[in-house]
């Protein structure tokens, strides 16, 4: 019952907080992309300010935060961690499914922030944009972040990973940090939330240069560490 109370009050709170926010950060990134950045941090600053004290739900992180050029592969088991990922680096390029643009202001503000968008259909034009995308995150020294199973997974499950992250390791050529999460013991589908500590385990960094299998399965077993049922 505690719980779904929080779950309701937090609820209300967080949306109704995000509504000028998100506003903030589209018009910002009319004006910059590093006003765009500033302004979806505040953001996710907002989101994490709310979990914890209207969710009791902290992090801890375990390792390092690279804000550097990296490709770095994070456990996706709830929605906690896609925003977290804005509070947790200070610049990072996200790939993230392209009809998510598609969110009046957010998707703005997120085009402005210089996301890296993955046309599930596959299409060699949504592909070059990819790349292209990922080039420019590179060259601005910024940290790629891609959620290598495509989609959020109940906790214990490991589904296999998506082909978009041995694409961009093989075009990147960068190192890889894979990082495994528990969000989902705390953050499971459904409406309620519960209190407790997720942790992100940034692990040591994969260099480049590795086959499809070696990397792939590496990035499996390196992101799946705390992932026990």
């Amino acid at each position: 019952m505690i719980a779904l109370l929080r779950s309701l009050v937090w609820t209300a709170v967080f949306y109704i907080g995000s509504v000028p926010l998100v506003i903030g950060a589209m018009l910002c990134g009319l004006v910059s992309q590093g006003g765009a950045i500033a302004g979806s941090r505040l953001w996710a600053g907002w989101f994490a300010l709310t979990t914890r004290w209207l969710l009791g739900l902290r992090y801890r992180i375990v390792g390092t935060v690279p804000n550097h050029a990296a490709l770095v592969a994070i456990k996706h088991q709830s929605a906690y961690e896609t925003i977290m990922t804005l509070w947790l680096f200070e610049r990072p390029a996200v790939v993230l499914k392209a009809e998510l643009l598609n969110i009046p202001a957010w998707g703005a503000a997120a085009r402005a922030h210089g996301v890296i968008p993955v046309d599930r259909a596959g299409s060699s034009t949504a592909l070059r944009a990819m790349l292209k995308a990922g080039n420019a995150a590179k060259a601005a020294d910024r940290p790629v972040v891609i959620f290598p199973e495509g989609t959020r997974t109940a906790v214990g499950d490991a589904p296999e990973l998506r082909a978009g992250l041995a694409g961009l390791y093989r075009a990147l050529r960068l190192p890889l940090i894979p990082v495994s999460t528990d969000s989902g013991r705390f953050w499971p589908r459904g409406f309620v939330k519960h209190a407790g500590v997720v942790t992100f385990d940034f692990q040591a960094a994969i260099p480049a240069g590795l086959d499809r299998d070696a990397i792939e399965a590496r990035v499996h077993s390196a992101i799946n560490a705390l992932n026990r049922a």
